[in-house]
């Protein structure tokens, strides 16, 4: 997306500088600074090894609204014990040093390898040239300084107007391997000009992240590091606390589009992906046992690496399905569908199903794949995608 689509957020300004923290010749460092009166929330990781800077931004977000969040790539600072925890600190301290705020106004974000050491020099040469060089159009920037195996800077801008006052959304985010979400997964930040107070806001976050980024698996594995934030500067004077309101509505849908699209700019980018599959799961008893189904089905290797092949391989789908804990499950119910072609009926393969149909809907690069359990109403859908030469080839060579 270029700058001239991303719409600034009036009380928001952004920099980035190569501090050397891990890459060379390149921005690894990112500032973003909010006004002050801005309130924020947040959705972290589940991971049990949550990073140290997961759990100071916890902290401090808890204690007093933030008036910069400061991001680094190339070094995850997880599984570093207390070593980590006073680094993170440290980088707090370093930029509170330097604005003026206090230490807990500060909120660290990091991203990159796990179990190593995080120098704190880094910072403290970057962040006096961070500060000088912060600027409303800052995104596209700071969107490529975070990236670690992404190829691609990943951004999303929508705005509406209400009574001639314009209300703008932009987020950036990183992410493209360890992608399975558990509030949230990868690292987002989104930001508003909209006035809301903090209440509402997480609530609204909560709610967009659910079909959006809680919605999309890579590979099964739930980071270290996973952290969304949505801040709102309320620099517009328009209130869109009231959710019944016109301002309100347009708001939960401008965030709600920005996170989709942030979503499914993730899989798309997955490490090595070819396509973008979408899994739906109808006629569930819970929409918790319609999640178990589509995970299930999304993180076999055997299904992801047919579907890289553009293999119609339709009994890997099935064995996944069968194989997914579904009590009861009564396999003559079960209707199984690639877009619109059906492959899976009455206990096996449709009577009107042939290969060359299903092989038209392998070969698209994006498609559906339906499954009907026939035991309730209850759905869900979630975005994956398939599992190639380059995603080995990656992540084993990723330290090297």
């Amino acid at each position: 997306m270029s700058n001239s689509s991303i719409h600034i957020v009036p009380g928001v300004r952004l920099a980035a500088a190569a501090a050397g923290i891990r890459y060379r010749d390149r921005d690894d460092l990112v500032l973003m600074e909010l006004a002050e009166g801005s309130v924020a929330a947040g959705v972290f990781t589940q991971n049990a090894f949550c990073a140290a800077p997961v759990t100071v931004a916890r902290q401090h977000l808890e204690k007093i609204p933030p008036r910069y969040l400061l991001i680094n790539s190339g070094n995850a600072n997880a599984g570093t014990g207390e070593t980590g925890m006073t680094a993170s600190f440290e980088t707090c301290r370093l930029v509170a040093a330097a604005t003026g705020v206090a230490m807990n106004q500060v909120l660290p974000f990091s991203t990159g390898v796990i179990g190593e050491d995080l120098p704190t020099d880094p910072f403290a040469r970057a962040v006096p040239g961070l500060l000088s060089h912060l600027k409303e159009d800052g995104w596209q920037s700071a969107a490529a300084a975070i990236m670690t195996t992404d190829t691609v800077p990943k951004l999303a801008s929508r705005s509406f107007t209400v009574d001639g006052k314009r209300v703008s959304v932009t987020g950036m985010c990183k992410g493209s391997g360890m992608i399975r979400p558990d509030m949230a997964t990868m690292l987002a930040f989104v930001a508003t000009d909209a006035r809301i107070d903090r209440a509402g806001l997480q609530q609204v976050l909560e709610t967009a992240a659910g079909p959006s980024f809680n919605s999309i698996t890579i590979d099964g594995d739930t980071s270290t590091n996973d952290a969304c934030m949505l801040v709102a500067t309320g620099k517009s004077s328009v209130d869109v606390a009231d959710a019944k309101t016109p301002a309100g509505q347009a708001f939960r849908q401008a965030v709600a589009e920005v996170c989709m699209e942030l979503a499914r700019a993730i899989v798309l980018d997955g490490e090595g992906a070819t396509k973008l599959v979408e899994i739906v799961v109808e006629e569930a008893q819970t929409e918790s046992q319609a999640r178990d189904v589509a995970y299930t089905v999304a993180h076999s290797p055997l299904v992801k690496t047919a579907l890289f092949a553009s293999d119609p391989n339709w009994g890997r789908i099935l064995a996944a399905v069968g194989r997914a804990g579904v009590e009861a499950l009564d396999i003559d119910k079960v209707r199984i569908w690639l877009d619109d072609v059906c492959i899976v009926s009455k206990g096996g393969r449709d009577a009107d199903y042939t290969e060359t149909a299903g092989q038209a809907v392998m070969d698209k690069e994006a498609f559906t794949i339906r499954i009907a359990l026939g035991k309730g109403q209850a759905q869900t859908r979630i975005l994956t995608c398939d599992l190639s030469y380059d995603y080995v080839k990656i992540n084993a060579e990723y330290r090297t």
